[in-house]
C-alpha cells in the first residue's frame, strides 16, 4: 500500500507554483498601481490644460506619423519638451509638457514654416516619451531641410514692384515676418549685393546692404518685430532660438531658377539694443569668372599669364579684406584647371564650389589647420596647391617647401602693398635663403566701383587735381607698354539712374599691381636686406605700375573715376 504523504519532489514543485502565482499577482499587481499612477498624471495634466485656457491630449493611444513627429528636430523636441503629433498641410499640433515662451515661439516658427495653423496642446511627460521613442523607429528619420526657395514668379515681381530702395519700405510695412525675409532676401540678390545687415537700434532696426564695397541703408523696421525677425533668420541657419546673448555662426542655401543656388553664411552677435545680423551671400554663378574679366591691363595680364603656366614656385596675392582676392584665385584655378591636372584647395570657408577642383576645410575644432592640412595635402600627389591664407610660421614654411619641390602654390598674405609682402613673412621668422628661390610673383590688388554706362557723365577736373594726375602718371616707367599721355585721358563721373539705384556706379573691377621676383630681388632676400622701398625700386625698373598708377589708368578710360580710386588707396 503506497504512502499518500507528498513526497520531497511535490513540495517542491507546489512551492514553486505558489511563488509563480505570487509573483504573477505581483506583476500585476505592480502594473494596476502604475496604470492608477499614470492615470493621476494625466489627471492632473489635463486639470493644468484647462486652468490655462490650453486643450489636452494624451499621446499613449493617438497614431503619430513619421512625417509629423520629423517636423521637429529630435534634439530641439527634447530640449524643450515639445513634440508635433499631427502636421496635415494647413493644420499642425503641438504637444508641450510645459507652455512658455520657448514653446510659444516653437509654435510661431512651426506656422511660419508650414504656412500652417498651430494649436497648442499639453500633455504629461508620459506621453512626450512615447513620442521621443517614435524618432528612434524610424529607419532614416527625413532630415528637414534648411533652406528658402524663392519661386521665379516672386523674384520677377519684386523686380518689377522696386525700382529703387526706397520702395523696399512700402513693402516691407505690409509684409509679415516671412515675407519680411523672403523678400529683403531677394532684393539683395537681384541688388548684387554681397552682405546684408541687419542692426539693432534704440528707436529703429537698420537694414543695409554692402554693394560693391559700400554699406547702403535700404529700409527701417520696428523694433518691436526684432525677435521675430532674427528668429526666422535663426531658423534657417539652423542657430539655436533661445540664445541671445552669444555670437552664433551659421548657414542654410536659397534655391532660384535665374541665380541658381546661393549659400548664405549668417553671423549674429549680441549689441546694446538686440542682436546684430550679417549675412554673406555666396553666388556659385559667380565662379565663371575669367582672368580678362579682372580687369588687368594688357601689359600685367602677359605677366600673369607667364607665371601660373610655370610648374613650380609661389604666387602670392595681397590686399585687406574684401578686396577681392578670393575672386583673383578662383579666377586663376579656373585658367589651370584641366582634366590632366591636379588641384587642391585648402579654404576657410569653402566660398564657392568648383568642378574638378578638390577642395577642403580647415576645422580649428578637429585640429586641421592650414599648417596641418598643407601637410596632408601633400600626401595628396597634387600639381596646384591654393592655401585660403598664410598666416604663421608653420603654415610658411609648409607652403614654401612645397613650391620648391615641384608644386605651383598660391595662396594670400594681408599687406597694404606687392612688395609688402616680403618683410611680412621675414617677420615671421621664415628662413631668407627658403624664401628667395620660392617666390615668383606677388600681386597687390583693390576694388573700385565701375561708374553706370547708362549715367556717367565727363567731368572736368581742378588743376591742382590735374597737377597730381600728372605727377602719379609720369612715374610709370617707360618700358610699361600701358603708359599713356596725360593730355588724352578723359575723366567721368557718376550721376546716377535708375539703372544703378541712383548710386551713379554699378559692379566693380580690380586695380593691381604685380611684382615679378626677379634674380636680383631674390638676391636682395636672400642676403637679408630686401626692404619694402628696395623692392618697389627694383620693381619699377621692370615696368611695375602701382595700384594708384593703374587705377588713374583705368578712370582715364573712363571705367571708373578719380574720386573712387583715391576713396580706396588712400
Amino acid at each position: 500500500m503506497s504512502s499518500q504523504n507528498p513526497s520531497l519532489g511535490d513540495l517542491l514543485n507546489s512551492t514553486k507554483a505558489v511563488d509563480a502565482d505570487d509573483a504573477g499577482a505581483g506583476a500585476k499587481l505592480s502594473e494596476k498601481l502604475r496604470d492608477i499612477k499614470l492615470s493621476d498624471e494625466e489627471k492632473i495634466v489635463a486639470q493644468n490644460a484647462a486652468a490655462q485656457d490650453l486643450a489636452y491630449i494624451d499621446l499613449s493611444s493617438f497614431p503619430i506619423n513619421n512625417e509629423a513627429i520629423a517636423s521637429i528636430p529630435k534634439e530641439t523636441a527634447e530640449e524643450l519638451a515639445a513634440v508635433c503629433f499631427l502636421n496635415i498641410g494647413d493644420e499642425i499640433r503641438l504637444g508641450v509638457v510645459e507652455q512658455n515662451d520657448k514653446t510659444k515661439e516653437l509654435a510661431y516658427q512651426l506656422g511660419e514654416r508650414f504656412h500652417a495653423n498651430v494649436r497648442v496642446y499639453l500633455i504629461s511627460k508620459q506621453s512626450l516619451q512615447i513620442a521621443i521613442k517614435i524618432y528612434d523607429r524610424i529607419p532614416k528619420v527625413k532630415k528637414v531641410e534648411r533652406g528658402l526657395k524663392i519661386e521665379e514668379d516672386s523674384l520677377k515681381n519684386f523686380r518689377k514692384a522696386i525700382k529703387s530702395f526706397a520702395d523696399i519700405q512700402g513693402l516691407l510695412d505690409g509684409a509679415n515676418i516671412t515675407e519680411m525675409v523672403d523678400l529683403l532676401i531677394a532684393v539683395a540678390i537681384f541688388a548684387n549685393a554681397s552682405d546684408f545687415h541687419i542692426e539693432a537700434g534704440k528707436e529703429k532696426i537698420q537694414v543695409r546692404f554692402r554693394i560693391d564695397g559700400v554699406l547702403d541703408d535700404v529700409a527701417e523696421i520696428n523694433t518691436g518685430l526684432l525677435k521675430r525677425l532674427l528668429d526666422r533668420i535663426k531658423l534657417l541657419a539652423g542657430l539655436k532660438i533661445n540664445i541671445s546673448d552669444a555670437p552664433q555662426d551659421g548657414k542654410f542655401s536659397i534655391k532660384t531658377e535665374e541665380f541658381g543656388e546661393i549659400d548664405v553664411r549668417v553671423s549674429t552677435i549680441p549689441t546694446n539694443f538686440g542682436e546684430s545680423v550679417v549675412m554673406r551671400l555666396l553666388m556659385s554663378s559667380k565662379t565663371d569668372i575669367k582672368l580678362p574679366t579682372l580687369g588687368l591691363r594688357d601689359f600685367d595680364f602677359k605677366i600673369l599669364n607667364q607665371q601660373i603656366g610655370r610648374p613650380n614656385g609661389m604666387i602670392l596675392v595681397t590686399g585687406p579684406t574684401g578686396s577681392g582676392k578670393t575672386t583673383t584665385l578662383y579666377a586663376v584655378l579656373l585658367e589651370l584647371n584641366k582634366p590632366k591636372v591636379k588641384i587642391i584647395t585648402l579654404e576657410d570657408p569653402i566660398e564657392y564650389q568648383v568642378s574638378g577642383i578638390n577642395q577642403s576645410q580647415v576645422d580649428p575644432t578637429k585640429n586641421y589647420s592650414f599648417a596641418s592640412g598643407l601637410r596632408s595635402i601633400l600626401r595628396q600627389d597634387p600639381d596646384i596647391i591654393m592655401i585660403g591664407e598664410i598666416r604663421d610660421l608653420e603654415t610658411a614654411e609648409t607652403a614654401i617647401n612645397a613650391s620648391l619641390t615641384g608644386h605651383l602654390l598660391l595662396s594670400t598674405v594681408h599687406t597694404n602693398s606687392a612688395a609688402g609682402a616680403v618683410p611680412r613673412l621675414l617677420s615671421m621668422d621664415v628662413k631668407p635663403f627658403l624664401l628667395a628661390p620660392a617666390l615668383n610673383l606677388i600681386i597687390a590688388q583693390r576694388l573700385v566701383r565701375v561708374l553706370c554706362d547708362k549715367c556717367k557723365e565727363k567731368v572736368k577736373i581742378d588743376s591742382g587735381m590735374l597737377t597730381r594726375v600728372q605727377d602719379i602718371i609720369s612715374e610709370i616707367p617707360d618700358s610699361n607698354t600701358d603708359k599713356p599721355q596725360v593730355e588724352n585721358l578723359v575723366f567721368y563721373g557718376p550721376k546716377g539712374c535708375p539703372e544703378c539705384h541712383n548710386v551713379g556706379y554699378k559692379g566693380r573691377i580690380g586695380i593691381f599691381e604685380l611684382i615679378v621676383v626677379t634674380d636680383e630681388m631674390k638676391k636682395m632676400i636672400n642676403d637679408g636686406k630686401a626692404t619694402e622701398l628696395d623692392i618697389v625700386t627694383a620693381a619699377r625698373k621692370n615696368g611695375m605700375t602701382t595700384m594708384v598708377q593703374d587705377g588713374i589708368m583705368k578712370a582715364g578710360q573712363g571705367l571708373t573715376s578719380l574720386e573712387e580710386v583715391f576713396r580706396v588707396i588712400e
